[in-house]
């Protein structure tokens, strides 16, 4: 796992504890570690053991493609679904913008990857 991955996975982490309602200190006495250890893996320091991860993922009674989306390709829906969850109240004239945006952007990610 990359560094962006690990970054990725800790807020994932991080963003699910605190929608739970949960501690720092209060997942990290569920899951068996430190909290110091846990602020390290929600800071994407450390990555988690499997044990760990499973761990994580059971207390915080959250899918594990929640977490990892921004690493799996399972992943993908939970992705769309956060940005048109974002976009949903947006005027139409801000979509067309956004639209064009993200078609510029995808444009460019495609002439990086034929370039290498």
């Amino acid at each position: 796992m990359d560094y962006m991955d690990k970054i990725f996975l800790g807020r994932r982490i991080r963003e699910q504890r605190q929608l739970k309602g949960f501690s720092q200190d209060d997942l990290a006495k569920k899951i068996g570690v430190g909290s110091l250890h846990l602020g390290h893996i929600e800071r994407g320091n450390k990555t988690p053991s499997m044990e760990t991860f499973v761990k994580i993922v059971n207390v915080l009674n959250v899918p594990a493609d929640i977490l990892l989306r921004d690493a799996v390709d399972s992943g993908k829906l939970f992705i769309l679904n956060e940005v048109t969850h974002e976009m949903k109240n947006l005027a139409p004239a801000h979509l067309r913008i956004i639209t064009e945006l993200v078609k510029g952007v995808i444009d460019s990610l495609n002439n990086l990857d034929k370039v290498k």
